[in-house]
Formats: structure tokens, sequence, C-alpha cells
């Protein structure tokens, strides 16, 4: 069964590393896409973060198999992205994009869920699935890299990085099918456990805004999702721009040291407390671009490098850390809500400013094909060095212990 479902996992991710990450580098030299454009194109994952919840958990969750979702769902994505790799400009694209990730999305959730509903101890078994689902990214990131060289400068200017829609809509086709092999996950059978449109929203957890520590966190994870928008959105094209050798190969270093730094935040919490484990990922947010900003293909290469191995201090000692964080201050009755609220409010409206200020801004320093990078870089630098400063005065330090 852990075999089965680490496969899932796998499969899971695979899908989507293997286009997210390119999306931008592929759109600005394939499709002619501005940097505004390229940010549309990455808002589709807010999108599809928003409306995820009401897929899974109005209908999903109440009338069908979670597994039976989960293989329409990439059955249909599958043939989306075979589509995809077939569009020839971005007004074709963008909708097919926006459906693909209105499916895609909530088979996130639908995945946690056949993996809990299977596993007999979820709390200690499933994070041994679930890092399946990062090995899957890196070795999407890999194969585009290392074994095809689509993302070379010569292979990109012929459009090959077309391919990797197609190798992800076949990986995606072999996920549904595979899906419809996974053990039956019915719907909770009894009503009370169904979750309601409130607890979707989150509603109930809004109260714990009233909380002064709650509030000012809230604004900052909102606030920090802007920096992390410009990784995403144009970390590959700038990467590729540069002439990186094996751009997207090197970017697997971010998922490799999200494993990594995921092991240190029992250390970090315990020993520093919530504020500053915090802290750490968001000074870190303002280093990486810094890093960017002054790095190069030649003698600095190893700016670069650094710059991207930081994505685990960057993503795991916040959002990570903010989850925990979130789960002390909700308890048990409401926890699921002030996750809930926390997503929409960071992958919804966080993220969606993130991607239309980063397309602005790209396209204000865009000359031609090329781009400022130093200039653009530094925009997320200073911003996420402001929210550093405003959340060390504004936020006070709270002994959250992690027991894992």
């Amino acid at each position: 069964m852990k075999f089965r479902l680490s496969l899932m996992m796998f499969l899971q991710f695979f899908v989507w590393g293997g286009w997210f990450v390119t999306l931008g580098s592929y759109l600005g030299a394939t499709l002619a896409a501005s940097g505004s454009q390229i940010g549309l194109a990455y808002a589709t994952q807010s999108w599809g973060a928003i409306v995820a919840p009401f897929i899974f958990g109005l209908i999903a969750d109440r009338y069908f198999n979670a597994e039976r979702v989960l293989a329409a769902a990439h059955l249909a994505g599958g043939v989306l992205m075979l589509a995809l790799a077939r569009s020839a400009h971005f007004g074709a694209f963008y909708p097919l994009l926006l459906l693909y990730m209105i499916l895609y999305m909530p088979t996130l959730a639908l995945a946690n869920s056949v993996a809990f509903r299977q596993l007999r101890d979820p709390s200690r078994e499933f994070s041994t699935i679930r890092v399946w689902g990062t090995v899957g990214w890196i070795v999407a990131g890999l194969c585009i890299s290392y074994l095809f060289s689509w993302d070379s400068p010569e292979s990109i200017a012929r459009g090959m990085l077309r391919n990797t829609f197609l190798m992800c809509g076949i990986a995606s086709l072999v996920l549904g099918f595979y899906s419809l092999t996974l053990p039956r996950t019915p719907p909770a059978a009894d009503p009370a456990a169904r979750p309601e449109l409130r607890d979707i929203l989150g509603l109930e957890a809004l109260r714990l805004l009233a909380n002064r520590n709650f509030l000012i966190f809230f604004i900052a994870s909102i606030l920090i999702c802007i920096p992390l928008a410009f990784y995403y959105q144009n970390a590959n094209q700038f990467l590729t721009e540069l002439r990186v050798p094996n751009a997207t190969g090197k970017q697997t270093l971010g998922q490799m040291s999200e494993v990594l730094f995921m092991l240190l935040i029992p250390i970090f919490l315990n020993r520093f407390g919530m504020k500053i484990t915090l802290l750490a990922g968001m000074l870190a947010w303002a280093v990486r671009y810094v890093l960017f900003a002054f790095g190069n293909a030649g003698d600095l290469v190893v700016l670069l490098l650094l710059g991207i191995a930081l994505h685990g201090v960057c993503y795991d000692f916040f959002f990570v850390s903010g989850q925990i964080y979130i789960d002390s201050k909700a308890g048990p009755r409401i926890k699921s809500a002030a996750q809930g609220l926390i997503t929409l409010a960071t992958y919804g409206a966080g993220m969606l400013i993130g991607f239309w200020a980063a397309g602005k801004i790209t396209d204000y320093y865009a000359a031609g094909a090329a781009h400022d990078w130093k200039s653009i870089w530094q925009f997320p630098a200073v911003f996420a060095a402001v929210i550093f400063v405003l959340f060390a005065l504004l936020f006070r330090n709270e002994n959250v212990r992690y027991v894992k």
C-alpha cells in the first residue's frame, strides 16, 4: 500500500513540476508573451487554489469517491496538457491553462485524502509518502535538463520546451488510469463530518484575527507571497536568459534543500521559538533576491546556486512553520477552517497580487527579448526586507513546541 501511494504522489508532482518551472521561459521565447501575460499564466495557480476547496469540499467530499474524482481530473488534465502543446499563441493557450489548473489544484487535496484514508497512522506515515511527491518534482526537472536538454538556449530557440506539455500530458493520463486502481475512498459516511461552505472559506477562523499576533502573522503571510511570486514566475526565464547550463535541473536544488530544512524545523522551533524561525524564512527571501541580482553565469554562478538552494529556508521556515503556528493558535475544533482561511489568503490574494506585480515590473525592465534582471530582483528583495523589519518589530515571540 505504501508503495502504491508513494507512486501516486510521485506522479502527482511530476506532472506539475514538469511544466510549471519552465512555463515563463516557454511563454517568453516560444509564444512571445509579455511579462504581464506570463504573470496571468502563473496566476492560474491562484485561481485554481481559490476554486479547489469548492470542488473538493462541496462535491468530491459529499458525492463521489476521492480516487474516482482524482482519476477524472487527471484524465481530463492530460487531454488539456496535450492541447496546450499545440497552442500557437497566448490567446489560445491561456484559457486552456486556466481550465487545467482549476482541475489540477483540487487533486492536491484529493491525493492527500486518498493517502490519509489508507494509512493506519497518518501522523507518522504520511511524511514518508509525501516526500515522493518532492522526488517526482525533482525527477521532472532533471529529465528536462539532463536527459532531454529541452531548456538549453538552442532548444528553447527551436521551441523544444513545448515537449514538457507532451511529457506531462502523458504522465497525467498515466496517473488518471492508475488512480482507478487505487483503493476505494468513499465520502464520509456521516453527513455531519462533511464540510460546510463556512468551513471551506474558513469563516469560523476569522475570530482569530482579533488576536494581535495572529493578525500580524496573517498580514505578513499575504505580503510575503508577493516576493514568492517573483521566484515562481521569473527564476527559470532569468537563468536561461543568462545562459546558465541545465537551468531547470539546477533549480531542483531548491526542492532538495526543502527536504533537508524540513528536518531542521523542530530544532529551530524548540531552540529559537516561532518568531526567529519565521524571521529566518523572511530574511532568506531578501537574501535570495540579492544573490540573484549580483550573480551571473560565469565566475559568480555560485551566487545563483546559493539563491536557489535557499528555497528550503524560504519555504519551510515560513510556510511550514506557519502551518504549525496556525494549528497551535486555532486548536482542534477550527484548525481546518484556519488552514483554509490562510490558504485562500496566501495562494489566493497574495499570489495574485504578486504575479500581477511581477509581470508589470518585468515588462518595465524589458528591452526586447532581454531584461534588466538586476533591477527586477531588487524589488522583491527590498519588499521582503521591509516585511522582515516590520514583522520583527510588531510580532511577539511565542514558544510553540514542535513534536513530530
